[in-house]
């Protein structure tokens, strides 16, 4: 019995393919969930949002391994957003199996934070691994569970996003020189110099720009 076809069959294209533009911006629109649902467990010990989050999460990245990436709710949203853009095809293979590692992973948080109402160190280390896999993908392109692919399946993947699969040079457009280097230590030199001596400064409260206004409001 032949095996169901993952992904989309594009002219030009050897195997099965998905929109690499399509798949960042459900990340994005992911991560930024997940991560204000965690803000509100940091600051207000409240967890109802992330327990609405982490079922949407689930269902999502289920629906785009067991179903289809086309009726995926966030990728659906995601071609809304991206859709005049030209499309970047990459493998729908490693796609899947970095997928299959997010089930996994929030399965996890699915019975330990929802089903079973509990909060450990195991909750938030899955939640800052979920958190970083959707940064990479969403903020640089770099898809952090095909990574395994080679692993798993014993072979090189294809169709890579930016074309980091291929061995060819890289453009001297992206080679970074010792004075951009020079640069990026700098820069860190100079904001942890500025948390050692101005922290005590800019830790001071804040006042009103306009304070008639906001003494008005403080009445009412």
């Amino acid at each position: 019995m032949a095996s169901v076809r993952f992904g989309e069959v594009v002219e030009g294209y050897a195997v099965p393919v998905l929109n690499e533009r399509e798949i960042r911006a459900a990340a994005g629109i992911l991560f930024v969930a997940t991560f204000l649902s965690l803000l509100f467990i940091l600051f207000d010990n409240n967890f109802l949002p992330i327990k609405f989050v982490i079922p949407v999460f689930l269902a999502d990245i289920l629906v785009r391994v067991f179903v289809s990436p086309r009726f995926a709710p966030t990728l659906i949203v995601g071609r809304l957003i991206v859709g005049n853009q030209t499309p970047e095809y990459v493998a729908a293979e490693p796609k899947r199996l970095a997928w299959m590692i997010g089930i996994a992973l929030a399965s996890m948080m699915f019975v330990l934070m929802v089903v079973m109402n509990t909060y450990s160190i195991i909750t938030g280390l899955t939640c800052l691994v979920c958190l970083i896999f959707l940064f990479f993908e969403a903020a640089f392109g770099i898809c952090l569970g095909c990574k395994f692919y080679k692993l798993v399946y014993r072979r090189e993947p294809q169709l890579c996003p930016g074309e980091v699969c291929d061995v060819r040079t890289r453009d001297p457009i992206t080679r970074t020189s010792a004075a951009q280097l020079l640069v990026v230590v700098a820069t860190i030199a100079l904001v942890v110099a500025a948390a050692f001596t101005l922290t005590e400064t800019f830790a001071k409260p804040a006042r009103a720009l306009f304070p008639e206004k906001a003494a008005a409001s403080a009445k009412h």
